[in-house]
């Protein structure tokens, strides 16, 4: 926006009154402070964009850990349950194989073999002994070997149960790890993103009285109203892309930023802004979300799911349907978040299978970040 006032003022400077050559000097030293500013914005404009992703990257990471303990969790319970069950199959097989072993001593003979059957310390053994008496009937073999068997799927799920166990306590520990470091991350990053906003609201305002100082050296008559105009142009070109979805500035675009992979795209904005649904869906999840605090999740008739994370508020349920255009939540700061915006993502192949650039799908439904 610098560069639009300070060509409007050069157009102006052939009409300013006074000693030329005073007024081009006391401009050109204008112009040069200008661009000075604007460089120092970038740099803090940087920093707090980078505060915001790194933030936003210690949550992944924490959410990526959740999902690993919830699936040890699913695993270490569906093992305990496949060894319940087997054990209670070992205890029929037991109860199965004294009757067989009282089948043989009923019909033995009482001075040979029932005397050896007697001797046995348990049904297993008589069994055993029974067999090497060729005492044992086919039926009773047949019974023999599924208890065998038994007691083989009971030895297996334990062997699958502490394994499970070990995996679930190993994930938790990493989960509690990661959020604890994801936790780190956030004050550090909150730290970072206070100081260069508070940067960088400093040069805003210096920019905007070196840029209402250059107008009024050039002979505009209101530079004040001048500027503010500007200003106003300047807000509607920035949130003209992205108004289908939420009128807001792009801060950061998808793709690898300071040694981590963003995987969404950035659009502060105020608390409060209306986010709409930029496509026909389905409601998956709304509500909260690891790291994101409240997001919205819908997926979309070409399989595409759609995610906006760190609202203020949301105003649909899973499984509601939505229409394009509809409210579905309002810019927030919660979760993983250092300041006020929206974070939305593009998953295709599933919830989380294959994080994709979501410019090209929203530019399609008429939504343009102007994200490279």
């Amino acid at each position: 926006m610098a560069a639009l006032l300070v060509a409007a003022a050069a157009q102006s400077a052939l009409a300013a009154p006074g000693n030329p050559l005073q007024t081009v000097a006391a401009g050109s030293e204008l112009v040069a402070e200008i661009e000075r500013i604007d460089q120092l914005l970038a740099a803090a404009e940087e920093k707090v964009q980078r505060a915001t992703i790194e933030a936003e990257a210690a949550a992944e990471a924490s959410r990526a850990a959740q999902a690993e303990l919830l699936s040890a969790q699913a695993a270490a319970a569906a093992a305990a349950a496949e060894l319940a069950a087997a054990q209670a199959a070992v205890e029929q097989g037991q109860d199965d194989v004294a009757a067989v072993g009282r089948e043989l001593y009923m019909g033995a003979d009482p001075l040979g073999d029932a005397a050896v059957l007697l001797e046995a310390a348990g049904p297993e053994e008589v069994l055993q002994r029974a067999a090497t008496m060729d005492l044992l009937g086919e039926d009773r073999a047949e019974r023999l070997e599924v208890f065998e068997d038994v007691q083989q799927r009971q030895e297996k799920a334990d062997r699958a149960a502490k394994v499970a166990v070990a995996q679930q306590e190993k994930a938790a520990v990493a989960a509690a790890e990661t959020e604890a470091a994801a936790q780190a991350q956030l004050e550090e990053s909150q730290r970072a993103y206070d100081t260069a906003a508070a940067e960088k609201a400093a040069l805003e305002e210096q920019l905007r009285a070196a840029e209402t100082q250059l107008l009024a050296s050039r002979g505009v008559a209101d530079p004040v109203i001048a500027w503010e105009e500007e200003q106003r142009k300047e807000l509607v070109r920035a949130e003209a892309g992205a108004a289908a979805l939420v009128a807001g500035r792009v801060t950061s675009c998808y793709g690898n930023r300071w040694g981590t992979n963003h995987n969404g795209v950035d659009i502060a904005a105020p608390i409060g802004t209306p986010i709409y649904a930029p496509e026909d869906g389905v409601v998956l999840h709304a509500g909260t979300a690891n790291g994101f605090g409240y997001a919205v999740y819908i997926e979309h008739p070409d399989g595409t799911i759609t995610v906006y994370g760190h609202i203020n508020q949301y105003f649909v349920s899973s499984g509601q349907v939505v229409s394009a255009g509809q409210q579905i939540a309002e810019v927030g700061n919660r979760g993983q978040s250092t300041g006020p915006h929206l974070h939305i993502e593009t998953h295709t192949g599933g919830l989380y299978a294959n994080r994709v650039n979501p410019t090209p799908w929203l530019a399609a439904r008429g939504v343009d970040l102007a994200c490279g």
